[in-house]
């Protein structure tokens, strides 16, 4: 959920292409992991609100699920769901099945591979369909709202969480700067990879059919002293930065981010903010 991470067939760009940026697989999914336990109440949150959303026996469709956090979570919001996890990366489907049993829902969740920027399989009919940071990776969205519209059944609702980019954690003048200039280095790289950050996912669902029944943005600051989970995901999520920007930052900020990530551990004045946006749209 959330998470820069992947689905369909995208490279990452911050984080997935629904497919889960190939190459890193390791780090990726380590960072989506910690994502979901880090932000635990934000996940918790919109799970929950999701869960009202449909009866409890309701089918499920998680579009680009990476590790599965919101296949697990809606699992166990739902105790009578049947959910089914799409992503083109296997890796991340088999993490997915081994999160499933351990968590004593494997029998209620199948995974299925797929492209999303192609032909689906056959996913519904659905009462839910969850997108969490995967809407901004695909090619054509008005096609996948399309897509979505045709998995639902009639009263179905899509519920689309997205966020602005990686979260931030560096309080000290000098970190907080080069931190927001490698913020705006990824975010010129989200836009020539074609990734559609920024969009109003509300006016789209509209467009493609939708009632909007919910929409809302969560601003999420947790202070310090940060936990040691929560500064390895500040480690991990620095580090996948670093390399992804190493040959277009300066030397010296290169230098800089090696010598941050490798204090991280140890620093008692990191924080985590982030903002997550979310919108719930039904099909009539």
């Amino acid at each position: 959920m959330a998470h820069e991470h992947g689905h369909g067939n995208i490279q990452h760009g911050h984080g997935h292409g629904h497919g889960h940026g190939h190459g890193d697989g390791g780090q990726m999914a380590e960072m989506l992991d910690l994502d979901a336990e880090v932000l635990a109440d934000y996940y918790r949150e919109v799970i929950g609100w999701a869960g009202r959303l449909v009866p409890a026996g309701a089918s499920v469709v998680d579009l680009g699920a990476g590790t599965g956090t919101g296949t697990i979570a809606l699992a166990r919001q739902l105790p009578g769901a049947t959910l089914t996890a799409v992503d083109v990366d296997e890796a991340m489907q088999a993490r997915l099945r081994e999160r499933a049993a351990e968590a004593g829902v494997a029998d209620r969740v199948r995974t299925v591979r797929a492209d999303l920027d192609g032909d689906w399989p056959e996913l519904g009919p659905a009462d839910l369909v969850w997108a969490s940071a995967a809407m901004h990776h695909l090619a054509d969205p008005a096609r996948t709202l399309g897509q979505v519209r045709e998995v639902l059944r009639p009263g179905g609702v899509f519920m689309i969480t997205e966020l602005e980019g990686f979260p931030r954690f560096l309080t000290d003048p000098a970190g907080a700067a080069l931190e927001e200039r490698c913020q705006a280095e990824l975010g010129r790289l989200r836009l020539e990879a074609g990734m559609h950050m920024g969009l109003d996912w509300g006016a789209r669902l509209k467009d493609a059919g939708f009632e909007l029944v919910g929409e809302r943005r969560f601003a999420i600051e947790l202070p310090a002293p940060l936990s040691a989970t929560a500064r390895r995901y500040g480690q991990v999520t620095l580090e996948r930065t670093r390399d992804r920007l190493a040959d277009r930052l300066s030397a010296a900020d290169v230098a800089a981010l090696d010598d941050i990530v490798a204090g991280l551990p140890g620093r008692d004045d990191l924080v985590v903010r982030a903002t997550r946006d979310v919108w719930i749209g039904r099909r009539p």
